[in-house]
C-alpha cells in the first residue's frame, strides 16, 4: 500500500437526507442540502446543494428538484452518486490534481438501516472512487463528535433528529447496546408546519417557506422563557387564489409540532425502558446528548428533560457532530476499527 498512500486521499461523509456534509484535512468542505436539479430533456444535473435548493419549488416542467435520500437511506441511486461526484469533485484540494484520486471514505449510516441499502451506499461510494469504504453508524459518529469516549464501559445516551430519521442509541463499550430508529424528524416537523398552515389560516405555503418558519420561530413547547418575535409568512390563499401573508408566533408553531414530538419522545421512553439497569444508572449520572438540526428546535431539550427527567444536553455544534465523529472514526481508523463497518 505504501506507494499508494501518497494517491490516496482521506474524507468522511455524513450523507444525510437534508444535507450532506464532507470533511477533509480535518475541515469541512462541504455542507451543502442534499437536492439536485436535473434537466428533464437532458437528464443532466444543472445543479447541486445550494444553487438546487434555491430552486426548490420554483421550478418550470424542464427542470425538477430531486431530494435522493429519504428517510436517511438513498432513494434514487443515480442522483445520490452524481450529488456525491459533484461534491467530491468540488473540494478545493482535490481540485488541483490532475486526476482523481483514490478515495478512503468513511460515510455513515442511519442505525436501522436494512442490508440493501447499507449496499446502495457503498456501491455508491465505490462509484465515486473510493477504494476503501468504510461505513459508521450515526449515534456513533455522533457520540465521537459530541467527544464523548465511547469505548469506556460507561453508558452513554445519544438522540440525533436529523432530516429523515431520528436516531436513539444507548452506546457502551464501543457498541450500540440498544437503539431505535423513527422516521420523525425535521422533514416531518416541516411538513406538518406546511398542514397547519393550510388547515389553520387557509394559507398554503411551499416546503423552502416552512423549513424557514421552522428555523426561525420554531418551538417545542408553547412556554418559552426567550420566545422568538413573529413571522410573517407568505403563501397563496386556498379561498381566493390570490398571494396573501399572515402573522405566526411561535406558540402555534409549536401546536403544529407537538404530535409529532409527542412520537420522539415516546420512542426516547421506549429506549429507556429497554436499556439495561447497569448502563440506565450511567445515564441517570450522564443524561442524555441531543445531536442533529433538529435538537435545535427551542424549548425541546427542556421538553426531554422534563419527560424524562434526566438532563439534556445540546451538542456544541449540532449539525455537524455526525461528520464531525466521523472525520474522527477515519483519522484513527486503527482505535475504531471494532465500529466501523468494512
Amino acid at each position: 500500500m505504501g506507494f499508494f498512500d501518497f494517491l490516496t486521499e482521506e474524507i468522511a461523509i455524513d450523507l444525510g437526507t437534508a444535507n450532506t456534509l464532507i470533511i477533509h484535512n480535518d475541515k469541512v468542505v462541504v455542507d451543502s442540502p442534499s437536492i439536485v436539479a436535473r434537466d428533464r430533456i437532458s437528464g443532466k444535473i444543472i445543479a447541486v446543494g445550494k444553487e438546487a435548493n434555491m430552486m426548490q419549488g420554483k421550478t418550470h416542467e424542464n427542470i425538477k428538484t430531486i431530494r435522493p435520500l429519504k428517510d436517511g437511506v438513498i432513494a434514487d441511486f443515480d442522483a445520490s452518486e452524481k450529488m456525491l461526484m459533484m461534491f467530491i469533485k468540488n473540494i478545493p484540494a482535490l481540485k488541483k490534481k490532475w486526476f482523481p484520486p483514490a478515495l478512503r471514505l468513511v460515510i455513515c449510516i442511519p442505525s436501522g438501516i436494512t442490508e440493501v441499502e447499507m449496499r446502495a451506499v457503498k456501491e455508491s461510494a465505490e462509484r465515486v472512487n473510493g477504494k476503501e469504504v468504510y461505513l459508521i453508524h450515526e449515534p456513533m459518529a455522533a457520540a465521537i463528535g459530541i467527544g464523548l469516549d465511547i469505548m469506556q464501559p460507561k453508558g452513554n445516551m445519544i438522540v440525533d433528529i436529523g432530516g429523515g430519521t431520528t436516531e436513539i442509541a444507548v452506546i457502551a463499550l464501543g457498541g450500540i447496546v440498544c437503539d431505535k430508529s423513527v422516521k420523525i424528524a425535521g422533514d416531518v416537523f416541516t411538513n406538518d408546519i406546511i398542514y397547519y398552515m393550510r388547515t389553520q389560516h387557509n394559507l398554503y405555503v411551499g416546503e423552502s417557506t416552512a423549513e424557514a418558519i421552522k428555523i426561525e420561530i420554531g418551538s417545542a413547547t408553547e412556554d418559552l422563557q426567550s420566545p422568538p418575535d413573529e413571522k410573517s409568512v407568505q403563501g397563496r390563499d386556498l379561498l381566493t387564489g390570490k398571494p396573501k401573508q399572515v402573522q405566526i408566533s411561535y406558540r402555534e408553531i409549536a401546536k403544529a409540532l407537538d404530535k409529532s414530538i409527542l412520537r420522539v419522545e415516546d420512542a426516547v421512553m421506549e429506549t429507556l425502558s429497554q436499556t439495561p439497569p447497569e448502563l440506565a444508572a450511567d445515564i441517570y449520572n450522564t443524561g442524555i446528548y441531543l445531536a442533529g438540526g433538529g435538537s435545535m428546535l427551542r424549548g425541546l431539550d427542556r421538553r426531554l428533560s422534563q419527560k424524562t427527567d434526566l438532563p439534556v444536553y445540546i451538542a456544541e455544534d449540532p449539525l455537524r457532530a455526525v461528520v464531525r465523529g466521523t472525520g474522527i472514526a477515519l483519522k484513527n481508523l486503527e482505535r475504531y476499527k471494532s465500529i466501523l463497518i468494512k
